[in-house]
């Protein structure tokens, strides 16, 4: 029996990233998050929510135009994307108040 598992084995079989762009991500943050999401394609399910539109992404990336590019070109490649419009079910009752 081997001591030590296969990394292959004990991989998760999707990856979530929750509120991208919620906070400023420097350039070491968007040049690290770019390896995760190029390590990710093709390999398994890659979950992202996130309030902005896919123009506003430079931002989130720094001003990086290219890096964005190349980060949306691996992401919507394969990808379902969906569009939730409406209330925030966060502020539901402070809303209704």
């Amino acid at each position: 029996m081997e001591m030590i598992p296969n990394i292959s084995r004990v991989m998760c079989s999707y990856t979530l990233l929750d509120e991208l762009g919620y906070l400023p991500i420097d350039k070491t943050g968007a040049d690290l998050l770019f390896q995760v999401i190029s390590l990710r394609y093709e390999q398994g399910a890659l979950i992202i929510t996130s309030n902005r539109a896919f123009k506003e992404w430079p931002t989130i990336f720094n001003h990086d135009s290219t890096l964005t590019s190349a980060v949306l070109d691996r992401l919507l490649h394969h990808a379902d994307t969906i569009i939730i419009e409406g209330k925030s079910f966060r502020m539901k009752d402070q809303l209704e108040s």
